[in-house]
């Protein structure tokens, strides 16, 4: 093969591939692309000047929201707290005080456990609304606690695991009278 048909073959493979870069550059002339929909995902709601969220959403008291609990969910739901609470009667504290017969006990009243200075310096007892503020966000609810727990943000998780609380007694405490709604 002389040099005259090497360059002939090698005009025809530059020719098709400048014939398909100027179809792409016509057809981009002729078709025009729809702009994409809204990039990545809504961000969150900007916060007001004290601190709390522009548009917060109205969570119902903790009585409302007790009476459709489940104790059995709020055990499965306990999951994490068993690392460092015991939930049986012995009531053996671990890194945590036991949970046995909480509902209603005297903030850091727990036998043989060392509380920090914030839990004993707020006084009162764990309520039902104690209750759901504190495992909402500990280290927000008592300044100082130990609990290196993040907390359960969603309002009926933690009533499910209060209701399960409840239960850890001889004889479970009542539960509060959810309020008429105006």
């Amino acid at each position: 093969m002389d040099s005259f048909e090497l360059n002939k073959v090698a005009g025809a493979v530059l020719g098709t591939l400048l014939f398909a870069m100027g179809s792409g550059f016509v057809a981009e002339l002729i078709y025009s692309s729809k702009p994409a929909g809204g990039a990545g995902y809504a961000l969150p709601e900007p916060v007001a000047a004290t601190g709390a969220p522009a548009a917060a959403a109205k969570v119902e008291p903790i009585a409302v929201r007790l009476a459709s609990a489940s104790a059995e969910k709020g055990q499965a739901g306990s999951k994490a707290c068993q690392a460092c609470h015991s939930f049986d009667k012995a009531s053996a504290n671990k890194v945590g005080p036991g949970l046995w017969e909480v509902v209603d006990r005297k903030l850091g009243s727990h036998a043989g456990f060392e509380y920090s200075a914030g839990l004993k310096e707020k006084g009162g007892v764990w309520d039902y609304a104690q209750l759901d503020g504190f495992l909402e966000n500990p280290k927000g609810y008592i300044k100082g606690t130990k609990m290196a727990y993040a907390g359960i943000s969603s309002p009926q998780e933690r009533a499910n695991v209060i209701a399960y609380l409840r239960t850890l007694a001889e004889s479970p405490k009542p539960l509060p009278a959810a309020e008429a709604k105006p």
